[in-house]
This record gives structure tokens, sequence and C-alpha cells, in this order.
């Protein structure tokens, strides 16, 4: 009897166990359950983010300000390239086949190309963010009467990023786009908009605060990237090559005289270029290069160490 009912609790105790394994197997765990809907819902949300494809990196910035995680930015100019000479990748062209909106700026790679990235995907909105800005010309400053003029010379000057008061009509341009596409976001959008806009402001008043009270506002510069920028805050850029084209030796003579005349002890020029000649410069004012970039990722920020800069170097010349 003992024997008999010592295997009837073995038989029941198996029973109970067994229902248990498929009870455990069969329920969800909550934990794991909510980990794969937030899996779900961020994969939902990343094939649902708008494909936009910009010429240069600070224009990522912009878009990323004004769109956050509904926009994803690709962008065709990388990190070191250079604007002016860039040719895009196969595997760029290709990717563009994807993309709903290609938002241009007026770098000159752009004119050579455009056709190209309209052909791989003919749904593509082309958007020009420089439309309706008045551009600068790219003018030589008077190194000298042997100079040889060409029309490369003459050609607008495409670095309207450089400028915040500039940048706030392209970011207008930018937010029409993104509404034009998605246009049930259209509130976010106009919220973000409005505190990129303030956040150009504050960095506006900051920059006008380092610039105010210079006395020495003129500086020697490789690449004339930072006409836009001179021109808002009231500073004369030299440049030491226009066009494409690098000083001649009786230029860089001029050059050298001028700096030492206006007391410049520092050539700038940007990491994406060569600086050889502003070396050759800097050697013989007993001076220095200092290296500033118009195309940094970090658009804001970036502007801001440049006036810093600025303040620091120009009232050191001015000394």
């Amino acid at each position: 009897m003992k024997s008999s009912q010592k295997w009837l609790s073995i038989v029941l105790l198996t029973v109970i166990l067994g229902a248990n394994s498929i009870t455990g197997c069969s329920s969800s765990d909550p934990i794991n359950s909510e980990t794969n809907q937030n899996d779900n819902q961020e994969q939902t949300n990343h094939q649902d983010q708008l494909d936009i494809t910009v010429s240069i990196i600070p224009q990522k910035y912009f878009v990323k300000k004004i769109g956050g995680d509904r926009v994803k930015v690709n962008v065709m100019v990388q990190q070191g390239a250079v604007p002016d000479t860039y040719e895009p990748k196969p595997q760029q062209l290709q990717a563009l086949s994807e993309a709903e909106a290609y938002i241009g700026i007026g770098v000159p790679f752009e004119t050579v190309w455009m056709n190209r990235i309209s052909q791989a995907n003919p749904k593509l909105l082309t958007i020009d963010s420089s439309e309706g800005i008045e551009r600068l010309t790219m003018t030589d400053h008077d190194h000298g009467d042997d100079h040889d003029h060409n029309e490369d010379e003459n050609t607008l000057d495409p670095h309207i990023w450089l400028s915040p008061r500039l940048v706030k009509i392209q970011a207008q341009k930018i937010y029409e786009t993104l509404v034009t596409l998605d246009p049930k976001y259209q509130e976010m959008y106009q919220n973000n908009l409005n505190n990129f806009l303030q956040e150009i402001e504050e960095l506006d008043d900051k920059i006008k605060e380092h610039l105010a009270d210079l006395k020495q506002r003129k500086f020697i510069v490789f690449h004339p990237a930072w006409g836009y920028f001179a021109e808002e805050y009231n500073l004369t850029q030299v440049p030491v090559e226009v066009g494409g084209q690098e000083p001649s030796a009786a230029e860089l003579g001029n050059l050298i005289k001028e700096a030492k005349k206006e007391n410049i002890k520092v050539i700038f020029a940007q990491p994406e270029l060569s600086s050889q000649a502003a070396k050759t410069i800097a050697k013989e004012i007993n001076g220095e290069v200092l290296l500033i970039s118009p195309v940094a990722e970090d658009w804001s920020s970036n502007l801001l160490e440049v006036s810093q800069t600025f303040e620091k170097v120009l009232k050191k010349e001015n000394n």
C-alpha cells in the first residue's frame, strides 16, 4: 500500500511539473515582450524616417536641428574632402535612388553633378537652399598688376553657411521641404525651427560680443571661405588664393609686405587644403599658421570657436 502511495505521489509530482513547464513556455515574459515591442517600434520609426541628402556636413546640422529623429541625413562631401572639386562616389549616386529630397547649397560640384543626381532618382525633390540669397563675388585681393585674372576668380562665393544671418534663410527652406514631404509633423518641425532660429540669435550675439572692440579687423586666410562671415561682422578677409589659383612669387611678396605693414602674425588655413603658401608667408613674417575649418560638423560650436580665435589673434596683432 505504501509502495502504491509512493508511486502515485511520483506520478502527481510529474504531472504538476509538466503542467508548470507548459504554462511557462506558453506565457509571455513581460520584460522580453516589452523589449521586443520597443525594438519593433524603433525599427518602424527608423523605416518611417525621411531620407534626406545634403551637399556638405554643416547642412546635416541644420536638417537634424529642424527634422530631429524624423530625418536620416546623408552627406555627399565627407569630412576631409573639398566641395569645390568633389566627385560623388558611385555608391552615393546609387543611394540617392532611395532619397526623398536633395537639399543643395550652391557649391561647385552641384553644377556638374546635379543632372546625374536627378537621373539617379527622377522622383527626387531637389531644393536649392541658396535661392533668394545675394551671393558675394570671390574677387582677388590686389596683390599686384602682373596677376593673370581669369573667369574662375569671378565666381560667386558658395560659403553662405558661414553667415548666421544667411543660415536663417536656409533653415526656412529646409523647414518648408520637410513639411512638404511630411505634413503631419508640421507642428514639430515648426517648433524645432523656432528653437534653431533662437540658437542662431544667441550665437550671433556671442560672436558680436567677441568681435565688437577689435581695432585690427583684417586677417589673411589661404582659401577665401570667410567672406560672408567677415562681411557680417565688419572684418576684412585678405585671401592668399582665389579661384583655386595659388599666388605667384610677386603676389606672395605683396602679401608679405602687407602682413608686415598691418602687423599680421597669423595666416589662417583650413585642414582640408594644402597650406604650403600660408606657411611660406608665416615664415617670412615670423608668424604662424592656424587651422580653422569652414565645414566642421558642429556648426554652431565651430563658428563660436572661430570668433574666439579671431578675437585672440586680432587683439594680439593690434598691440
